[in-house]
């Protein structure tokens, strides 16, 4: 247990250490970043960083409501519109002018990993997943209750999972130079915004909480339509 405690302390510092590197202009440690996260550990610090780092998301989206609001969806729109304009462009290049950029085939799956985890990140935070609406209104008011528990756990875990997967890949993307072809962009620039997604959607999922007990104790209707793109 001792152990595991150093192991998890040591990976944080080492996290630390590597954004400190970023900021500062510097080459992180990827390839000791990339041993912690191999371990027992990474599960210890993808869990602290799930919640510790969703309900800070969340008390961010409550002190600054525009952020709430319009994070995911300029993010979404932005890599959308970037996607079209990139296909757009080398469709013509391609067809009329003969030519094509390298990377125009690499970076629209990027930007789309962007725009999907964004997404499903907003979508959480509408019940658009794991909604049941119709099976679940039909439940006792504490069974509902205890379904929509369920939901916050299942999808904390699966941002623990997925920050840990992700978090290793990409710092085994930096360990290994990874560029993006045509360019002299490392890959781990945009893998890195998937660990930070699911920290986004762990935020939500921390607001859908705070909102379920607070209909719970005033009495409010539990479960709702959920509606695709409503607010």
């Amino acid at each position: 247990m001792l152990e595991l405690i150093a192991e998890t302390g040591d990976l944080f510092a080492r996290v630390f250490a590597a954004m400190i590197d970023v900021v500062t202009g510097k080459e992180p440690d990827f390839n000791g970043l990339k041993r912690a996260l191999f371990g027992e550990a990474a599960w210890v610090w993808g869990t602290i960083v799930t919640l510790v780092g969703g309900f800070i998301v969340a008390l961010v989206y409550r002190a600054a409501p525009v952020i709430e609001r319009n994070i995911e969806p300029t993010l979404m729109v932005v890599s959308y519109l970037a996607i079209g304009a990139i296909i757009f462009m080398e469709v013509i290049r391609r067809f009329v002018f003969s030519e094509q950029f390298p990377w125009s085939t690499t970076i629209p799956g990027y930007l789309f990993l962007i725009m999907t985890w964004t997404g499903c990140s907003y979508n959480v935070r509408l019940r658009t997943h794991l909604s049941f609406t119709e099976f679940r209104s039909k439940m006792p008011r504490a069974m509902q209750f205890a379904v929509l528990l369920l939901d916050a756990v299942l999808w904390w875990g699966i941002c623990a999972l997925v920050i840990v997967t992700a978090s290793f890949v990409t710092a085994n993307s930096g360990n290994n130079y990874g560029l993006i072809t045509g360019t002299d962009w490392f890959t781990w620039w945009f893998l890195i915004t998937l660990p930070l997604a699911f920290m986004l959607l762990s935020g939500r999922v921390f607001q859908n909480l705070f909102e379920d007990i607070r209909n719970f104790r005033e009495g409010n209707p539990m479960i709702t339509q959920a509606v695709l793109g409503g607010q």
